[in-house]
C-alpha cells in the first residue's frame, strides 16, 4: 500500500481512545496521510481509575513511550492481576493473574491438580497456590525482578484515564496530529451512506476519506448518522450503573499491585490503587437497586461519609452491530461496552486498530477486508462477553439475594459458554474444548481454569476421597514461589 495517495482521517472524539487510536494510526500513516482529531472541549472523559491488561504494556512499548516517562505524568501503578473476593460462597476468594514464563514451572501441577478435584480427589486446587503474582501483589511487590533473576512476568497497569489521554494527546501531537478543540453539531452524509464532513459548531465542515467515531455511548457517527444498529447485552450483563468515589491511601501500606473485585449486593466494586489516591466504584444494575442506596452501600463498604463525592455513571452494555460502516470505524464506547470488569475496554480499541491497520494495508478503504474485519471484531466482543458472563453464571452465591441468584440461573448462555462449562463439569480438557471452539484469542485455558477452580466449582467436598500419599502435594510449589519472590521488590512506580 506505499503508493496509496495521501488520505486524511478525521476522528471524531478523544479521550484515552481516540488518542490511543490517532497515536498508532499516526505511527503507522506518518507521511502517507492525515490523522485529524475533533475533540469538543466541553465534554469529559467518562473513565475514573482505570486498570488493563498486559496489551498495554505492548501499546506504549510499540509507540516507543518509556515507562518512566507516562506512568508518573498518569499517577500510574502496577498491575500484576484482579483479586476476586465474594465472588462464590463455596470457593476461596482467588486471584486471576496474568500468566507468564515463569508460570510455565508451577502452571502443569495447577492444571493437574484441578482435573483431579474435578474427578473427586481432595487435592488443593486454589489457583493462588500455584502463581506467582498473587504473593507479589499481596506485598505490594512490582513486576521488575532483580538483574540476577532473567525471568519476566506479565503485567499490566492502573492510571488515570483523563492524564492518559491528555498525554497521547501530546504525544499525538508531536507525531503530527492535527488536533482541533472544536465541538460537532452534524455529520454529512451522501446518497451513498458515505460521511463526506463534521460540521463544527460554526458552520465550518471538515471533510476526510475516512471518520473514527470516538464520540463515546452516543456514536454521533456509527449509529446517529449511519444507524448501525446497537446490539444489547442486557440478557446475560445485568449490570447498567456505576457510582465512583475516591479515598486516600492508608498510611505507611504499600500500594497492592492488583485490582480489586468484591461482590456485593447487586454487582461488584472495585479498588484501583493510584499513586495519588484510591479509585472505587460500583458496578450494579439499576434493576435490582437504585443508585441511592447503591451510592449508600458503597460509602459503607468504603467506611466514608457525605463528605467524600460520588459520581454517578450509566453504561451502554453491548456492541455495535458493525464496527466498520461504509467510510466510518467506531472505536472506544461508541463501538461497544462490555462491563469493566476484566479491564478489556482498552484491550479491544487496541485489537481493532490492529486489524484495521491490516484491513487498510490490504485493501484501503474499500470494502475488500471489511466483512472479515467486523465479524473478527464481532467475535472478540461474544468471546470476551461469554467470560465476562461465566463470572455471574458460576456463582454459588444462593443466600446473597435475588441479584446473585437470578444471575446463577440465567439461561441466555451462548453455544461457546455452554460449551465450556459443560467441559469444565465432564472432566474434560479445557485445551481440547477452546481449541475446537476457537475461542483462545480471548481467553486461554488459563484464564478458565482460574475462573472454575477459584469459585470452587468441584464436587462436594464431603464425597472427595484423599489421594494417595503426596499426589498433588504443593510444598514443592510453594517453595519455588517463596523463592523466586525474593527476587522482587517494592516497585517505584514508573522510575
Amino acid at each position: 500500500m506505499s503508493e496509496t495517495p495521501p488520505f486524511r482521517i478525521v476522528i471524531l472524539g478523544g479521550g484515552t481512545a481516540g488518542w490511543m487510536t490517532a497515536c498508532l494510526f499516526a505511527k503507522q500513516w506518518r507521511g502517507r496521510g492525515e490523522v485529524i482529531v475533533i475533540e469538543s472541549p466541553d465534554i469529559g472523559i467518562i473513565g475514573v481509575g482505570e486498570g488493563s491488561t498486559p496489551q498495554m504494556k505492548a501499546f506504549f512499548d510499540t509507540l516507543g513511550i518509556a515507562e518512566a516517562a507516562w506512568m508518573p505524568a498518569c499517577d500510574a501503578t502496577y498491575k500484576l492481576g484482579i483479586r476476586f473476593d465474594g465472588w462464590s460462597a463455596v470457593g476461596a476468594d482467588y486471584f486471576h493473574p496474568f500468566p507468564g514464563p515463569l508460570d510455565l514451572h508451577t502452571q502443569p501441577q495447577f492444571v493437574r491438580n484441578a482435573a483431579l478435584r474435578r474427578a473427586g480427589v481432595d487435592v488443593p486446587a486454589n489457583p493462588d497456590l500455584f502463581y506467582l503474582a498473587p504473593r507479589l501483589a499481596d506485598a505490594g511487590m512490582g513486576p521488575h525482578p532483580t538483574e540476577n533473576f532473567p525471568f519476566e512476568i506479565s503485567y499490566g497497569y492502573h492510571f488515570d484515564a483523563f492524564k492518559v489521554g491528555a498525554f497521547l494527546r501530546d504525544h499525538a501531537v508531536k507525531l503530527g496530529v492535527t488536533h482541533l478543540p472544536r465541538k460537532v453539531d452534524a455529520v454529512r452524509v451522501d446518497a451513498d451512506g458515505q460521511v463526506t464532513a463534521l460540521i463544527l459548531d460554526d458552520g465550518e465542515a471538515i471533510a476526510g476519506d475516512f471518520f473514527v467515531d470516538c464520540s463515546g455511548f452516543r456514536a454521533m457517527i456509527a449509529e446517529g448518522a449511519l444507524g448501525v444498529r446497537f446490539l444489547p447485552f442486557a440478557d446475560n450483563l445485568f449490570n447498567d450503573r456505576a457510582v465512583v468515589m475516591p479515598t486516600p491511601h492508608a498510611d505507611g501500606v504499600p500500594l497492592v499491585t492488583a485490582t480489586g473485585s468484591s461482590a456485593m449486593s447487586a454487582g461488584w466494586r472495585w479498588t484501583i490503587p493510584l499513586t495519588s489516591r484510591v479509585g472505587n466504584g460500583y458496578v450494579f444494575s439499576s434493576r435490582y437497586i437504585d443508585p441511592d442506596a447503591a451510592e449508600a452501600e458503597l460509602r459503607s463498604a468504603l467506611g466514608v461519609g457525605e463528605d467524600v463525592a460520588a459520581r454517578h455513571l450509566q453504561m451502554k452494555v453491548g456492541r455495535l452491530a458493525d464496527s466498520w460502516t461504509g467510510n466510518c470505524l467506531a472505536m472506544g464506547l461508541a463501538q461497544g461496552f462490555i462491563e469493566p470488569l476484566e479491564a478489556t475496554a482498552l484491550h479491544i480499541v487496541m485489537a481493532t486498530a490492529q486489524e484495521f491497520i491490516a484491513a487498510f494495508e490490504g485493501g484501503g478503504f474499500t470494502a475488500q477486508h471489511r466483512s472479515v474485519f467486523n465479524q473478527r471484531i464481532a467475535a472478540r466482543y461474544e468471546g470476551i462477553r461469554d467470560y465476562i458472563v461465566a463470572h455471574y453464571r458460576m456463582n454459588q452465591r444462593t443466600d446473597a439475594g435475588e441479584y446473585w441468584r437470578d444471575a446463577a440461573a440465567m439461561e441466555a448462555l451462548s453455544d461457546d459458554l455452554k460449551a465450556m462449562i459443560t467441559a469444565w463439569f465432564t472432566g474434560a480438557d479445557l485445551d481440547e474444548a477452546i481449541a475446537q471452539l476457537g475461542i483462545g484469542a480471548y481467553y486461554g485455558s488459563i484464564s478458565w481454569h482460574c475462573l472454575f477452580a477459584g469459585y470452587g466449582v468441584f464436587p462436594d467436598a464431603a464425597k472427595m476421597r484423599p489421594p494417595p500419599d503426596g499426589l498433588g502435594d504443593t510444598a514443592a510449589v510453594a517453595d519455588f514461589l517463596r523463592r523466586a519472590s525474593m527476587n522482587f521488590a517494592l516497585p517505584r512506580h514508573g522510575s
